[in-house]
């Protein structure tokens, strides 16, 4: 008789945010597929629900703080690999301590500090889900191209009337300089007849107030601060289109193949996180500098509250009524 082979154990490292959590589901379906592996998932607790429910992940570790919190049971899993998609300091000192076969991606960080602080741009013309398949040949791993994953359960669900036709609008962003101002969303939402949802964190609320207060359009409901990840995902799934500054819940409206126009001013889409999606559903709209002001977009070198700002509302509409019409 033969034994029957042990399928690999995998551990995938990636600790936050929302947006590069998501753009890491292909991996993790791709390796789940082609290697019939055993997939574990380490991420930050407070990301955990982007991840728990995906049905190619089959264990989630979290940490609070510090990655000696689960160090002891990481080792104990004995992993056949650790693919890290992070590649900051901690999922170094994470992947050197398990003691096993490491591969990571690359993030052309010079190419970016160039581009960022010189203008002039060696990046590949690429996803950065381009960059961690090329690392995963050496494993036999191929890009399936089938796009993004995000799973909701049918508790996610929240009392809106999802069988209208409205706009998602993602007001928030990880900084000030990488959101839509408020003049900017009155000036589009005042001139457009569907219902708009106004989706982000606690963060966003006094945006989104100021929206509500100024706005013409009576049909606006604010859920900025009041659901979960996973429930505005549920809105976003079910919306006809969703505008979004450059932030997590774009890569999740990517995984449902929303009609998305996004807005780019610190950061640019050929840094490498634009939305996946095919072309005819995504407008990306870019404030006139071709450079990025920073990696993450935290500074801007055009205006003190970011550059994102200068791009005229009446673009913005444009580009609504045009999908709109479709």
């Amino acid at each position: 008789f033969t034994l029957m082979q042990k399928p690999l154990k995998i551990l995938v490292v990636r600790f936050s945010s929302i947006g590069d959590i998501v753009i890491t589901s292909p991996v993790v379906r791709c390796l789940k597929n082609q290697l019939k592996a055993e997939i574990h998932y380490i991420t930050n607790d407070r990301y955990s629900s982007i991840v728990h429910n995906n049905p190619n992940i089959d264990k989630v570790y979290t940490i609070s703080n510090s990655i000696s919190e689960v160090l002891d049971s990481l080792k104990l899993e004995r992993y056949d690999i650790v693919i890290d998609l992070h590649k900051n300091i901690r999922s170094y000192s994470l992947t050197s301590k398990l003691n096993t076969r490491k591969i990571s991606y690359n993030k052309y960080t010079l190419k970016r500090l160039f581009y960022v602080y010189f203008g002039i741009n060696l990046l590949p013309k690429k996803h950065t889900i381009d960059y961690y398949f090329s690392r995963l040949k050496k494993i036999g791993i191929k890009n399936d191209n089938e796009g993004l994953d995000y799973f909701i359960k049918d508790s996610d669900t929240i009392d809106y009337n999802i069988s209208q036709k409205y706009i998602a609008w993602c007001i928030g962003a990880s900084y000030e300089n990488k959101k839509l101002s408020a003049s900017q969303i009155i000036y589009v939402s005042s001139r457009v007849s569907i219902p708009i949802v106004l989706l982000g964190d606690e963060n966003d609320k006094e945006l989104a107030d100021r929206i509500l207060d100024k706005t013409q359009n009576k049909n606006i409901v604010n859920f900025c601060g009041k659901l979960t990840i996973n429930q505005s995902s549920y809105l976003l799934k079910n919306s006809y289109m969703v505008l979004s500054n450059d932030t997590g819940l774009m890569h999740i409206s990517s995984a449902f193949d929303k009609n998305i126009i996004s807005f780019w001013g610190c950061t640019k889409p050929n840094l490498g996180f634009y939305p996946l999606v095919v072309r005819e559903k995504s407008k990306m709209i870019t404030s006139n500098d071709r450079r990025p002001c920073s990696k993450h977009g935290k500074y801007c070198r055009i205006i003190p509250d970011g550059c994102v700002k200068n791009i005229h509302p009446e673009i913005i509409l444009e580009a609504v009524n045009s999908l709109l019409s479709k």
